[in-house]
Order: structure tokens, then C-alpha cells, then sequence
């Protein structure tokens, strides 16, 4: 699922571009992905743009602090949940934005989510907003975890 993820965003520049799900699916069918993780993605993405679509409509702000559940610490790992802070505290992300990833992330019903797939999963939710992160950001967002020293929290 995610390597079609990583190809619309590559190959559409916003979300808008994609064509409707029908004449998308069949693209990415023969472009060669395969048939269940086409619809998976494709119900995936939707319901992102569904909750992105709410997010832009609220105005709430928050300045307390995030604990995460078991569940979620289980799910998402000490390393995707530091990214999250740091995208955070780089305001990369709000916090209504913070949970949309987190949302989606508990969605995949796979633990523990890598931090390369946590990386997707914030480029499509701001993909799906219409934003661009800045160059360093995006360096982050879509760099290898291996060229990457692990990130430190204080």
C-alpha cells in the first residue's frame, strides 16, 4: 500500500490532479500494483481526506501535552512517537494534524508502524491538505532511515 502512496504523491503534484477513484484504480493497476492493495490504499486515502477535510475546518488549538495509550505506543514505537513530537515542535504539524497521523497509523492494523511508513503517512496528510513542507523537512520526511542518526529528545 504504501509504495502507491509514495507513487501519487510523486506523480500527482496535488491531490486534486488524481483522477476519480474508478479511472485511478485501473491506472495503478496498469502500472502494475496490485488489485487488493490498490483498494486498500485507495479506502485508506479517503478517509484521510475525509479527516483532513475536517481538520481544516476546525480552528481549535491546543497547548497541552500529548500521552499516548498502550495501544498507540505498542502501534506506533518510541521512534515513530519522538518524530511525531519533532514535527510537532518544528510546527511541521498541528496538533489536530498530529492526530489525523496517529488515526491513520492505528488504522494499518500492523505493529509497529516503521518510521519510513509514519514518514508517508504525514507527506500524504499534508499532500492531502495542498501544503509543501519546506526542503530540510522534506529531506526528513522522505530520506532514508538508515542515513538518518536516531533523533534525541530532551
Amino acid at each position: 500500500m504504501f509504495d502507491i502512496l509514495v507513487y501519487l504523491y510523486e506523480t500527482y503534484y496535488r491531490p486534486d490532479a488524481c483522477p476519480e477513484p474508478e479511472a485511478l484504480a485501473k491506472k495503478l493497476s496498469a502500472v502494475g500494483f496490485d488489485d487488493v492493495e490498490i483498494s486498500e490504499a485507495l479506502v485508506w486515502l479517503n478517509d484521510l481526506t475525509a479527516m483532513a477535510c475536517v481538520e481544516h475546518s476546525l480552528t481549535a488549538e491546543s497547548t497541552g501535552m500529548r500521552i499516548y495509550v498502550d495501544e498507540e505506543r505498542d502501534v506506533l514505537g518510541t521512534d515513530a512517537i519522538g518524530f511525531i513530537q519533532f514535527l510537532e515542535s518544528a510546527k511541521v504539524l498541528t496538533p489536530l494534524q498530529r492526530e489525523i497521523v496517529i488515526e491513520r497509523a492505528l488504522s494499518l492494523e500492523e505493529a509497529p508502524v516503521s518510521l519510513g511508513q509514519l514518514k508517508v503517512i504525514v507527506l500524504m496528510l499534508l499532500w492531502s491538505q495542498g501544503k509543501e513542507p519546506d526542503a530540510l523537512m522534506f529531506d526528513d520526511l522522505f530520506g532514508s532511515d538508515e542515513d538518518q542518526p536516531p533523533r534525541l529528545l530532551h
